[in-house]
């Protein structure tokens, strides 16, 4: 059973309102749609706020290659990783050279060898790192993440991992192609980075500073068949264009009920001892779908609508986001840190990913 001693977060220095964005959205689209106007309102219905990009906006409006687009990704990308991945490092109180594991979530570009390579020699990693890249995840990248991040502490009770998550959303972003769900994106999705660490059970048994935080007590994937239409990528000369279905949020109301009854039921647990539910923010639509589905107590998306309002949708590490203001709201309430949580993304299969949480002692 995995601990979570941290999480900390990175984001970009190009800070996007949201009408800033709709304005941008207008000039790109004006041509492509007569209804322009209603179309926009996209923006206000997605509850963002403000989002945050490693260009400026004005980069958005000219024409890019694939390779320009996947130079900028790597650049950035390494670096709001080594940010997130030294803060929490930081945070934790361990040296970079205690990690004997770094698991790498990343889908909105390429890199042989892995990103993680640059990060570990950057941050001053041991040679004998082992190297865990996962690509393709899209939305539920950081939620199985921490799920490999836990099976490998549970192999390796005596280890320490670090977790990284990092999605340059904006670059995705096709100059020229009218399509609603190009629009639809421009209004979601962003760019950010989220690392966590997790400590093994004997490792924290063992060692001379006790490791706190909520414990990983077990995890869940689903991958529903023929479903491959609902998210991911359309590879084009441009670039990754993104996919995703208009029936994301009806999804959510019609399976995730049992989702987690199933996660549940196989750890012996009611919907009763649950405390908390650790949505990935995939919209504000997603999180209504997610609140009829289970039935949820308004307030514990309160975090996720957070996240969603003011970073926007940064896919893969958008969850830990969430999950890291939990733990901060959970450290200064003690009669709250206590039960049971589930952590919750949907992405790309299509896919859900789950990990069940323990929070107090």
């Amino acid at each position: 059973m995995g601990t979570i001693v941290a999480v900390e977060t990175a984001v970009p220095s190009y800070t996007v309102t949201r009408e800033e964005g709709k304005e941008v959205a207008r000039r790109l689209f004006a041509d492509r749609f007569r209804d322009i106007d209603r179309l926009l309102a996209v923006f206000d219905h997605a509850e963002i706020e403000k989002r945050h990009f490693c260009v400026p906006l004005d980069w958005f409006t000219t024409p890019r290659t694939f390779k320009e687009k996947n130079e900028q990704y790597q650049h950035s990308a390494v670096e709001l990783s080594v940010q997130s991945a030294q803060a929490v490092l930081l945070t934790a109180g361990i040296a970079a050279k205690d990690i004997d594991a770094i698991v790498f979530v990343s889908s909105t570009g390429i890199a042989t060898p892995s990103l993680d390579t640059r990060i570990a020699q950057i941050l001053g990693m041991r040679e004998d790192i082992a190297r865990i890249p996962l690509w393709g995840l899209g939305c539920a990248g950081g939620a199985s993440g921490l799920a490999r991040a836990d099976d490998y502490v549970q192999a390796h009770p005596e280890a320490i991992v670090l977790l990284v998550a990092v999605e340059l959303c904006g670059l995705t972003f096709v100059y020229g192609d009218g399509s609603k769900s190009n629009l639809i994106g421009t209004a979601l999705f962003s760019d950010g980075a989220a690392s966590v660490i997790v400590v093994g059970e004997q490792r924290t048994q063992d060692s001379g500073q006790p490791f706190h935080g909520p414990r990983i007590v077990s995890s869940k994937s689903q991958l529903w068949p023929a479903s491959e239409d609902v998210m991911g990528w359309d590879v084009r000369d441009e670039g990754l264009s993104v996919i995703f279905s208009r029936d994301i949020p009806s999804l959510v109301r019609k399976e995730m009920d049992d989702q987690i009854s199933q996660l549940l039921d196989a750890n012996q647990l009611t919907r009763h001892e649950l405390t908390q539910f650790i949505a990935h923010p995939g919209g504000a639509k997603v999180l209504q779908a997610y609140q009829q589905a289970l039935d949820l107590p308004a307030d514990w998306l309160d975090e996720a609508r957070l996240v969603l309002r003011e970073y926007g949708n940064m896919s893969s590490p958008t969850v830990l986001f969430v999950l890291r203001l939990v733990m901060a709201h959970l450290r200064h309430d003690a009669i709250a840190n206590h039960g049971y949580g589930v952590l919750a993304a949907l992405g790309p299969g299509f896919s859900c990913e789950q990990v069940l949480l323990h929070f107090g002692s």
